[in-house]
């Protein structure tokens, strides 16, 4: 056994005379296991990058529709004429707004038929607006978190090929250094530096492709999930202000 490992070790130490393997054909002559893992791991990259690219552009125009409409928001004076904008903008906030706007219309006209027949500031007229201002708030969170579901929407495959590649890549690592081991010990010469290295190195591959996937999936996940959430606090906030301004156009 000694003599197998000195007789590797002298290997090393002599000048190479073995021509230079290419990767390609280390995937080619890898077994149907590592094949499998390795096709897996490049499907899995594939489809991450096909949606870190749609999610990057996604999430951008998302950006740039919120802003648009905060300097409306803030330079209109007339939540109607501000309603009619907001068709062509688009975008997380401007959908908050039309939900509540629209919730707000439809509270209003009830309002303005029950006051024909009711007096105003009876008790049963404040507990009707407070049912109100949490009815607006009730449609509008669900307008929230419907954004919100489109914003992350596909980011859990991210998620799931950021955790998962390395330890198949590790599998397909194992498996193939498991096999080329199994296949020296059949042999009846000695094992040499160049009978061990073409059964590792492709066993490696596996890794490296899999980190290779992982990498850019946790990079962009934890990106992607750092500007849903600065949507959704800008989204939180507005809320808030919409529903304070809805108040007192109830109360009047």
């Amino acid at each position: 056994m000694d003599y197998i490992w000195i007789n590797i070790i002298n290997q090393l130490s002599e000048p190479a005379q073995v021509q230079g393997i290419k990767i390609s054909s280390l995937v080619n002559t890898a077994g149907p296991v590592v094949k499998f893992v390795l096709i897996l791991l490049f499907l899995m990259s594939i489809i991450s990058w096909m949606i870190i690219f749609s999610k990057y552009f996604l999430v951008k125009s998302a950006r740039k529709k919120s802003e648009k409409f905060l300097d409306l928001y803030h330079t209109s004076g007339n939540f109607g004429s501000l309603f009619t904008s907001t068709k062509h903008i688009g975008g997380p906030l401007s959908e908050l707004f039309r939900a509540g706007y629209t919730e707000l219309l439809k509270i209003r006209n009830m309002s303005s038929r029950d006051s024909r027949t009711e007096g105003s500031g009876s008790p049963a007229t404040i507990s009707t607006e407070a049912d109100n201002v949490v009815t607006i708030e009730r449609v509008m969170k669900k307008a929230m978190s419907s954004e919100i579901s489109r914003l992350e929407g596909s980011l859990i495959f991210l998620a799931t090929t950021g955790s998962t590649a390395p330890f198949i890549g590790l599998f397909g690592t194992v498996w193939g250094i498991m096999t080329s081991f199994i296949g020296l010990a059949s042999r009846q010469d000695v094992p040499t530096l160049q009978a061990v290295a073409p059964g590792i190195a492709e066993a490696l591959i596996a890794t490296a492709i899999g980190l290779a996937a992982a990498i850019p999936a946790v990079v962009a996940y934890n990106y992607f999930i750092n500007k849903v959430r600065i949507l959704s606090v800008e989204m939180d906030n507005f809320l808030s202000e919409f529903l304070n301004v809805s108040e007192r156009y109830i109360s009047k």
